[in-house]
């Protein structure tokens, strides 16, 4: 009976620690038309805030950000500000650097995957990205981040 017990505990702790799981860490994005990966995007706090920023383009490397002077896409902080708030975060700007636009967003955890959603008034559209898990960082410095001009 206790044997029963212990594997019942300890597959409800495993449960709840995957539901509210830290979104820290590397996620691979899926292309909303192609569903091909896309971005390696590094999630991290600063300050007891949570930003991304890209660090690897898999599939345009030259891509730029249709925002003032268009900027690499590699190495801009897409998203910042997002606040905890109970299993998820809020309270954030996502860009989107194919068409320059903000849109303020939320982000949670749900096991091996990494729910962003972007919202724009009463509309909102949510992506599913992946836990990277082979991208190796040239460094292991954290991030300051670098919130792009928007304007």
């Amino acid at each position: 009976m206790k044997k029963l017990l212990m594997m019942a505990a300890m597959a409800v702790s495993t449960l709840l620690a995957q539901v509210s799981a830290d979104v820290v860490g590397y996620w691979t994005t899926i292309d909303d038309d192609t569903n091909e990966a896309k971005s390696v995007v590094q999630v991290y706090k600063h300050k007891g805030k949570v930003y991304g920023r890209v660090v690897k383009l898999l599939k345009n490397p030259g891509a730029t950000a249709k925002i003032p002077g268009n900027p690499s896409t590699l190495g801009l902080d897409i998203i910042w500000d997002l606040e905890k708030d109970g299993d998820e975060y809020n309270g954030g700007k996502v860009l989107d650097p194919e068409k320059g636009s903000v849109y303020r967003c939320s982000m949670w955890r749900e096991g091996d995957t990494l729910k962003m959603r972007g919202k724009l008034g009463i509309f909102f559209r949510t992506q599913t990205w992946k836990k990277n898990t082979t991208f190796k960082p040239t460094s292991t410095a954290a991030p300051t981040p670098k919130i792009p001009k928007v304007d």
